[in-house]
């Protein structure tokens, strides 16, 4: 096999990546984030592109706008989303994530990684678990809300991620079913998405043909097509399997997230 693979190759692997998160963005409410960010990374380096970790962030962000679309559209077409609470996670949402192209230049990248990566494993451990929130919590009012959508936004903004992976947890935490959880989790990615990959498209370009500040649209684009396809297919599927399953294959992905971002800082 040679080191560096035909070019030709490239947008065909960005889709079939693209199919691939978009189902797992439909199933679970995230944006694939933690699949793609590592994969464009490998494939960057596959073909030979003097593209890093950073652009493979803001690439990944561009893409889940449109998985999270998708997912987003599939749910609202079966009655599944709570405007009211959507309109409360929104402005902070997109507060954090407009941060975190500017934050992710400033801050230790090793030390905000390292916590993510334990946050993630902790709940993990908590949704393996038997766990149950207290009956009488109840989901926060608007002050809290946008407290907790604005460090949702950033985190995610920084760690490249469309939020599910943080949103879905917190509100399985406020007694919101892990069906439900995952329906609003898919359409409030669009906002933090959108947000987060404009923070990167403002910030200098590699001197890459097809760059937008960190985006690589070429990638966007494909891995967008593969996503728009497959994630209804994933909401599908989402309300056909029992909430236990569905919060247990969750924290086998938050695992797995975690395992990977402690990884990069050892």
């Amino acid at each position: 096999m040679p080191d560096v693979m035909p070019l030709g190759n490239f947008l065909p692997l960005c889709f079939a990546l693209g199919l691939g998160t978009g189902f797992l963005g439909g199933l679970l409410g995230i944006g694939g984030g933690v699949v793609i960010v590592p994969s464009l990374v490998l494939i960057f380096d596959a073909f030979a592109l003097p593209l890093g970790i950073r652009e493979a962030v803001a690439t990944g962000l561009g893409a889940m706008i449109f998985t999270s679309l998708a997912a987003g559209r599939a749910q609202w077409r079966r009655g599944a989303l709570e405007w009211p609470l959507l309109r409360r996670w929104t402005p902070g949402l997109m507060l954090g994530g407009l941060g975190a192209g500017t934050l992710a230049s400033l801050l230790p990248e090793i030390a905000l990684t390292r916590f993510l990566g334990a946050f993630l494993a902790a709940i993990a451990v908590i949704f393996l678990t038997r766990w149950q929130p207290p009956a009488q919590r109840r989901h926060p009012e608007v002050a809290g809300t946008t407290g907790l959508a604005l460090g949702s936004g950033l985190l995610s903004g920084l760690a490249g991620i469309a939020g599910g992976n943080i949103i879905v947890p917190t509100l399985i935490f406020f007694n919101i079913s892990p069906v439900r959880a995952a329906a609003q989790s898919s359409a409030l990615g669009v906002p933090v998405a959108l947000a987060g990959a404009l923070g990167y498209a403002v910030l200098p370009s590699v001197p890459v043909p097809g760059t937008l500040g960190a985006l690589y649209l070429p990638a966007v684009a494909a891995l967008a097509v593969g996503a728009m396809i497959s994630a209804p297919q994933g909401v599908r599927l989402a309300h056909r399997v029992p909430a236990l399953a569905l919060r247990r294959a969750f924290a086998v992905l938050l695992l797995a997230a975690a395992l990977r971002l402690i990884s990069k800082t050892l």
